[in-house]
């Protein structure tokens, strides 16, 4: 093997080759694939797929460079990134850097020369596991010892690893008065409320209902994360205690799983997850349907919600009939598995955030 040479080890034994993309390492974790053609500058900086092997399914990755404008967080969430073809140039008017220099100055790692179809067709029929690559250990059986110890996704609570620490506000001065409880929030998701006039308080997950109330907001976000939403005991407590306050609620994926959580349901580990922008969706209310952009690895289950009498369901997804939006009967508040704020993806469902809105201005009048 060459001095650029990687291997990637999946949990399960199967063992795929590639070669080196800038920095020289390891990095291990949960490996998940996303089917997106575009947007990968988002797709990295998303919070919620923090701690994964990244593997992306579109065949070049990189050709348009980074910009300011498509981070939705400060920094690149993902463990690493998996791919079959990374470009080492930036062809966009209006990049500010190449992939390259991002992930070297990021100190992120990258392999490419994978055969992504065959890796993505692996986690989709044996589901979604942990793995390791490296492109300086190329020992095998050191690298198995290794991957060992990698903690399962399952039962892991990793939101705390992107919060916010201290409060912070967007769209001072604005009309409605929303907080916004971080677990892994997304810049996308905070542009929506302050376009419609949101005046956003964002608060760390561990934070006392005391602060939220003092800062008397007209409605309440909950916003999206990574990890496993059924070990986050205190912040099902938290999502329990802010219902209470009969105030308009809004949840986006992990947010979603709280309040469900918070209503006595259950959530599950997904096969494989969904993780793309172009999944369909059922609108139950409306009877329309909804192309939409999703990540998630955990999903409230269907058992449970049949036997909630005070929730309804109002959205499904077609390709497996699973749980993607719920609605609290006879209360303005309501949750969605999937992303409305897209970024990337479609924008079907950003009249969600109208909808929140209007919850809003119904309450204050």
């Amino acid at each position: 093997m060459s001095k650029n040479a990687a291997i990637l080890l999946l949990e399960d034994g199967t063992v795929f080759h590639g070669s080196s993309v800038g920095l020289l390492g390891t990095s291990s974790g949960e490996i998940c694939f996303n089917t997106g053609m575009t947007g990968y500058q988002e797709i990295f900086s998303d919070p919620s797929y923090y701690g994964q092997l990244l593997v992306m399914a579109a065949s070049h990755i990189g050709n348009y460079g980074t910009s300011k404008s498509d981070r939705q967080s400060e920094k690149i969430q993902i463990a690493g990134l998996i791919c079959k073809s990374f470009s080492q140039i930036a062809s966009r008017a209006g990049s500010i850097d190449t992939l390259l220099d991002h992930f070297k100055r990021e100190g992120k790692l990258a392999i490419e020369g994978v055969d992504t179809r065959a890796l993505v067709r692996h986690i989709r029929d044996k589901g979604a596991m942990n793995a390791i690559f490296s492109t300086e250990i190329l020992d095998l059986d050191k690298l198995k010892s290794m991957l060992e110890i990698v903690p399962s996704m399952d039962g892991l609570e990793l939101s705390s690893k992107v919060s916010t620490k201290e409060i912070y506000e967007e769209g001072i001065g604005n009309e409605f008065k929303v907080a916004a409880i971080d677990f892994g929030i997304k810049k996308s998701i905070l542009d929506n409320l302050v376009q419609r006039g949101c005046h956003v308080r964002v608060f760390p997950m561990d934070t006392k209902l005391d602060q939220i109330i003092q800062f008397m907001p007209s409605g309440i976000f909950l916003s999206n994360g990574p990890g496993d939403p059924s070990v986050m005991i205190e912040c099902i407590e938290l999502v329990r205690k802010v219902v209470s306050l009969n105030l308009p609620v809004f949840g986006i994926c992990l947010g979603h799983q709280l309040l469900a959580l918070s209503h006595g349901l259950e959530t599950k580990k997904m096969h494989t997850g969904h993780r793309g922008i172009n999944h369909p969706v059922l609108n139950k209310i409306t009877g329309k349907g909804e192309i939409t952009s999703q990540n998630h690895g955990f999903v409230v289950t269907q058992e449970s919600l049949a036997k909630a009498e005070n929730l309804e369901l109002t959205h499904v997804h077609l390709n497996d009939n699973s749980v993607a939006g719920i609605a609290v009967k006879n209360k303005p508040i309501f949750s969605v598995q999937f992303h409305p704020e897209a970024s990337p993806g479609p924008h079907d469902s950003r009249y969600l955030f109208d909808q929140f809105i209007a919850n809003i201005k119904d309450h204050l009048n």
